[in-house]
């Protein structure tokens, strides 16, 4: 017999054997007998077909192909490239071959569409949905609180999720994240003036140039360091102190005199509000500190109640 065969009926039996052990095993560890396990899931049953089937051909191909190699001389007609004096048969494609790759691409449209795993279950899909019927049924809830009782709502919320960066006390744990009991600090303010802003503090797009588009109380001249530093330390006091003629001239045209902003214009750099507390958790925010993530996974009352708490904090 010719060796190759042999090797190819030895480990065919070597691979059939393992693949009876592993039955064995594993009807061992399950308690029941092997005609229990192949009887009871059809799925053990075909999964153990499957094998035998797969050890079988890929024995009979490897031998095949082997003995082909083997036996068969090179013939046909050569291309007229070639690669280092390597050149290539033009032989047609194979129809076999050709009609098992286009019924592989058929199924494999079929599988990912309609049998898995795009029409599959998804328990992050259900997950999900829960939460859309739940934020609903929250919303309805408690659509109708205000007061004290959606600042407690909102002191709950923010000891759940914001805590972690800004503190029990809403201090900002040294500087890590911004301190919420105060507006704003003077190097948030000073970085905001060198470099511009277009955070969505107004709920959209609301662009601040940087100091070469601002003008000093004269203006003559870009607005100077000590200028900066002058109204940064001016609206981070709570708009008092030196600084004021600075303000003036370079920022209550748009923040207003008070600080409190315009409406579509700029925002309130005076004291926070539910709005702007809830438009920096719907769209981030970047400053000094660094970015401030989205918060999509609290509803509308949840964000509106962390913005009444917060908002509490400074009064």
């Amino acid at each position: 017999m010719n060796k190759l065969y042999l090797w190819g009926i030895i480990m065919g039996a070597v691979m059939l054997v393992a693949t009876y052990f592993t039955l064995v095993i594993s009807a061992g560890n399950s308690g029941k007998s092997i005609s229990e396990i192949l009887s009871g899931d059809i799925v053990n049953a075909l999964a153990i077909t499957g094998a035998v089937a797969l050890i079988l051909i890929t024995i009979f191909v490897v031998i095949k192909y082997v003995r082909q190699m083997q036996t068969d001389t090179a013939n046909g007609q050569l291309a007229h490239e070639n690669w280092d004096g390597i050149g290539e048969y033009l032989n047609e494609l194979p129809m076999g071959w050709s009609i098992i790759f286009l019924l592989t691409m058929v199924w494999g449209m079929w599988y990912f569409i309609i049998g898995y795993p795009v029409n599959a279950f998804s328990n992050i899909g259900e997950y999900n949905e829960d939460v859309v019927v739940h934020n609903a049924k929250f919303n309805e809830e408690y659509k109708s609180i205000t007061g004290s009782r959606l600042v407690d709502m909102g002191e709950s919320v923010f000891l759940a999720e914001c805590k972690v960066c800004h503190g029990l006390k809403a201090d900002g744990i040294d500087g890590k994240a911004a301190n919420l009991n105060a507006r704003i600090e003077a190097r948030s303010v000073k970085y905001v003036v060198e470099n511009g802003s277009n955070n969505h503090l107004l709920g959209f797009e609301s662009p601040m140039p940087d100091r070469n588009g601002l003008f000093n109380n004269n203006t003559e001249a870009l607005i100077t360091d000590a200028e900066i530093d002058a109204v940064s330390a001016y609206v981070a006091n709570g708009m008092t102190g030196a600084g004021s003629d600075v303000f003036a001239g370079a920022c209550a045209v748009c923040h207003a005199e008070d600080g409190k902003g315009m409406e579509s214009v700029a925002p309130n750099i005076a004291a926070f509000t539910p709005t702007l507390v809830t438009n920096v958790l719907n769209h981030g925010k970047k400053g000094a500190i660094g970015t401030m993530p989205k918060f999509k996974r609290l509803n509308d009352k949840q964000k509106e109640a962390v913005g009444a708490y917060i908002t509490s904090l400074s009064k």
